[in-house]
């Protein structure tokens, strides 16, 4: 049973009122009971319902973003996206983050049901899914943004086509009369990684995959790797636009001119991608679009419309410039 603001005055030993004010930040209670009360509400996990909040000070008109980092090279983009859409709707937006591990997102929990946002947005986190699944099942409207391709537990969410998205880099390629490609992943873990991969293969059959992370260096390592080895590539297929930056330096640093000797195609097409030496050829990944759909749907969520565990799917589009 979700917990209720009955269950935490009770604990705390005050009355429903004085929980309330708690919530809303009231000037008329007490320090000290404040802050028991805010510790019993952590304790317990409780997660105000929006009506719940309306009935103390209206509503409160405030979406929450949940995210890994900002730094990430493409959160800017995801960011706009919900917060043209959330002010648009008269909606602020309160931002956290869960760089410090499960004392972030224990930090978060707490603030989460302190201040009683109307609903959530998470860009999708490996450690934290949990507690934003528990955070649902306690009543708060949450929607995923998910290019990692999690699927447990199911949950609202916006998706982009990852497999068409490695199949649209592999027809481009094969249909350039590439037949030797060279495909650096991002980690292996991701559903994102596995889902590019299978699409690229369901068309163009790599000569070697080289696993790696999702930066500059990535791309380096790997393409040095291959050129040391003899390995004889006519293609890459990055899965960033960072590691096919980090392709592309390596390519001239081997000798090799691009697209003449190999043909690099990137994943994501961040603004980066218009200004390598030559211009990227990638595959973008809608990430303004995916922000901007799920503010949609947690919007419509608090108008009452049901939120569906099925993902809702942006597709990815090929962007071809100088690369391949």
């Amino acid at each position: 049973m979700p917990v209720t603001i009955s269950d935490v005055a009770r604990q705390a030993q005050v009355s429903k009122t004085t929980v309330s004010r708690v919530l809303n930040a009231g000037p008329e209670v007490d320090p000290a009971t404040a802050a028991r009360v805010r510790e019993v509400i952590s304790q317990l996990g409780y997660v105000p319902r929006s009506g719940a909040v309306q009935l103390a000070r209206g509503a409160s008109r405030t979406i929450a973003m949940f995210t890994p980092s900002v730094t990430w090279p493409w959160m800017g983009e995801v960011l706009q996206g919900v917060a043209d859409t959330v002010e648009e709707a008269g909606y602020g937006l309160m931002l956290f983050t869960s760089g410090g591990g499960p004392a972030s997102v224990a930090h978060f929990t707490a603030q989460v049901s302190a201040r009683a946002f109307d609903g959530l947005a998470v860009i999708v986190p490996e450690r934290s899914l949990p507690a934003v699944a528990e955070m649902r099942r306690r009543g708060m409207p949450v929607v995923l943004i998910d290019d990692h391709g999690h699927r447990r537990p199911q949950l609202p969410s916006v998706a982009t086509t990852n497999f068409e998205g490695g199949v649209q880099a592999a027809t481009h390629l094969a249909t350039a009369g590439r037949g030797r490609p060279l495909v650096v992943t991002g980690p292996g873990r991701f559903g994102c990684v596995r889902q590019r991969l299978r699409g690229f293969a369901s068309v163009l059959e790599p000569v070697l995959v080289a696993e790696g992370e999702f930066t500059e260096q990535a791309g380096v390592d790997a393409v040095t790797r291959a050129l040391a080895a003899g390995i004889e590539v006519d293609s890459i297929f990055a899965h960033n636009d960072q590691i096919a930056a980090g392709a592309l330096r390596a390519l001239r640093a081997g000798g090799r001119t691009v697209p003449g000797d190999v043909a690099v195609v990137g994943f994501d097409d961040l603004p980066m991608a218009r200004h390598t030496d030559p211009a990227l050829t990638t595959v973008r990944q809608p990430m303004r679009a995916m922000g901007r759909a799920a503010a949609s749907l947690l919007l419509a969520g608090l108008g009452g419309a049901a939120l569906v565990d099925e993902p809702l799917v942006v597709p990815t589009e090929l962007v071809v410039r100088e690369s391949a």
